[in-house]
């Protein structure tokens, strides 16, 4: 990648009175610096699309609708755009905060720092004022009676409270969140027409809502034209958009890959991040499939735990269904009697992780990468399993059934590895790849024909050489369906001879190591000097490509390769064979990838491995882990 450009996203000249701006910068060893730009002549340049907003609120206010409404209208704008919403465990009056990045290159890492902040929250105003950098815009609700004590700052107040109980008394604590959206629409020059847009499919066919929400917008941006003097220098700019474009949360796009996938079976149990995966699947069902005699395609079943939504996963994988839950690492903790059951039964299910902040119950709202090694290894003695990583929501979507194949395919449980970052936030895609070719059902015996041509059949020998047996299902007339998870030889006849037991073993590690370089291969960016590479997975793919243009400013040539499977494939062994170091990096703070790329690599690779891991439960800023890079590199050198 070139280096990065200072210039882009500056655009026109304003005109009004603020006095400051606040620009990128240049390159340093510690990625940028902040600078404030001086006033020229009473004019400005103004920055448009490359900024970012913090919107700090109370959970409950319903601030989150307005928070989308932004997002949503600047998007409907064409501006590349990206939104976080720091939430607390659901409990309505605890802060919580929004983060969106308008960004013309693309980048979706909440940023260094807010360039406007939004105050509505009487709990953390100090803070929030005391953290902010000269500069800085500040919004606040002046209702709220707290001081805005910052010279260095500029500042806007509005009587938010006031003017909403004018609208509606009843509602003035919800609606009083849409006169920011109003000021930011005045400031930022947002559209109205996409301001108009995103209020309709928010409140999708509640007219009263609409019609209520759009008041207060206008009246939100009528005040700030008619009684702030001072304007600022950033704004947004409409940019070419693809038609087809929409915003999606990974959960939701799971959901609907699980359901192009042939789920007919979903067991599942709340918890945060992971119960709109269910709830994703619930909604859709209706929609997108209808049996024959207009009937239910998919039971679906609220279990009384974790561990009973599992095992109802692996009785339908038993009797031939496409059986799924989803869940996070407390979930996963629970279910590992049972997920050892399905590999050494050998019995497909799929089990979503969408990852949160561990352990113990740990920080529910908050995104993590630290159930990898769990997942890799889950359950009681020697255990492989495969697991999917999407990095984005097309691979959400097409992990969410390709993950139901690769089940059937290799007889085992297969995992989908997310996180809270990707699957509750939302991301732009230009529409999902639908699965062209029929399911794959794997070795699966349907009659007396096809058994009789499987020499010497076994539920457990290996005919073909690769590990995987063929299987016969319940209802079609064939013996045996006799699945054990006791010690067992080729014909699952129980036994406990030891080698028996240690060729059963090594034919599993042998099935599942044969799946490596058919589950999805690493996305691979290389620069021709190959210098350093660096190895990553997940959501960290929206932060990459800011992490790689800070790196190649200070000179570096930087190759980036993304793991979106395990066990890792064999172009993952050959990109670290051609760099001459290689970095590591995740979201956890043991480096549980590098610990697996070491535990497998072959022995003269591991020296080139350096692990840059770090977690505090919010999403990955890119200045943080680039400076964490180049000072592993400093020290490797």
């Amino acid at each position: 990648m070139a280096a990065i450009e200072f210039s882009s996203g500056i655009t026109g000249v304003y005109t009004g009175t603020a006095k400051t701006r606040i620009s990128p910068g240049r390159a340093t060893r510690r990625g940028f610096e902040s600078s404030q730009t001086m006033e020229m002549h009473g004019k400005m340049e103004r920055i448009c699309n490359d900024f970012t907003i913090n919107i700090a609120t109370a959970n409950g206010t319903g601030s989150q609708s307005s928070n989308l409404i932004i997002l949503n209208s600047m998007f409907q704008m064409g501006v590349p755009v990206s939104g976080k919403n720091l939430f607390p465990s659901n409990i309505s009056g605890l802060p919580t905060w929004f983060i969106i990045r308008a960004s013309d290159r693309g980048y979706q890492s909440p940023g260094d720092k807010a360039h406007i902040q939004v105050l509505m929250n009487k709990d953390t105003w100090v803070k929030d004022l005391e953290s902010l950098e000269p500069g800085t815009i500040v919004i606040y609700n002046e209702d709220v009676k707290l001081p805005v004590d910052r010279e260095d700052c500029s500042s806007f107040g509005m009587p938010m409270t006031k003017m909403a109980r004018g609208i509606n008394p009843k509602l003035a604590r919800l609606m009083c969140n849409m006169y920011y959206v109003g000021a930011l629409a005045h400031l930022l020059g947002i559209e109205q027409d996409a301001l108009d847009a995103a209020v309709t499919n928010q409140f999708k066919g509640k007219e009263k809502a609409i019609e209520l929400n759009i008041r207060a917008i206008s009246e939100g941006r009528d005040y700030a034209a008619e009684n702030w003097e001072e304007g600022i220098p950033y704004c947004v700019e409409r940019r070419d958009k693809d038609p087809n474009s929409f915003l999606i949360e990974g959960n939701e796009a799971i959901a609907l890959g699980s359901i192009f996938g042939g789920i007919n079976m979903l067991s599942w149990y709340p918890i945060t991040p992971s119960s709109s995966l269910a709830e994703g699947i619930i909604k859709w069902l209706p929609e997108l499939r209808e049996a024959d005699d207009g009937g239910s395609t998919c039971a679906v079943i609220q279990a009384e735990d974790e561990l009973a939504a599992a095992g109802m996963v692996i009785g339908a994988g038993w009797a031939g269904g496409r059986g799924m839950t989803c869940t996070s690492g407390p979930g996963i903790s629970l279910m590992s009697e049972f997920i050892g059951l399905s590999y050494f039964a050998e019995v497909p299910g799929v089990i979503w992780d969408i990852n949160r902040v561990g352990p113990s119950t740990g920080l529910p709202t908050r995104t993590q990468q630290g159930d990898l090694t769990m997942l890799y290894e889950a359950s009681h003695g020697d255990t492989q399993h495969i697991v999917l990583i999407p990095g984005t929501v097309d691979e959400c979507f097409e992990h969410g059934w390709k993950a139901f194949d690769y089940a059937e395919r290799f007889q085992t449980m297969v995992f989908g590895f997310s996180d809270l970052d990707l699957g509750m936030n939302y991301w732009s895609t230009s529409g999902f790849q639908y699965p062209e070719s029929a399911m794959d059902r794997g070795k699966v015996l349907r009659s007396q024909k096809e058994m009789d041509a499987v020499e010497n059949y076994g539920r457990y020998r290996d005919v073909d050489g690769d590990g995987i047996p063929y299987r016969t299902l319940p209802g079609s007339g064939l013996d045996p369906i006799l699945y054990r998870g006791t010690g067992h030889d080729e014909d699952g006849i129980y036994s406990e001879d030891p080698d028996v037991y240690y060729a059963t073993i090594s034919r599993l590690k042998r099935k599942i190591e044969g799946a490596r370089d058919l589950l999805p291969a690493p996305i691979i960016r290389e620069e021709e000097e190959q210098e350093v590479g660096v190895i990553y997975y997940g959501s960290m793919e929206n932060s990459i490509t800011e992490i790689d243009d800070i790196l190649e400013s200070t000179g570096l040539s930087v190759s980036t390769c993304r793991v979106r499977a395990l066990p890792y494939h064999s172009e993952v062994e050959a990109f670290i064979e051609r760099h001459e170091k290689v970095i590591v990096l995740e979201i956890n703070r043991d480096g549980q990838m590098y610990g697996i790329l070491r535990k497998e690599l072959p022995a003269h690779l591991v020296p080139k491995l350096h692990s840059v891991a770090y977690t505090d439960g919010i999403p990955p800023r890119a200045r943080v882990y680039a400076d964490m890079i180049l000072d592993t590199l400093e020290v490797a050198a």
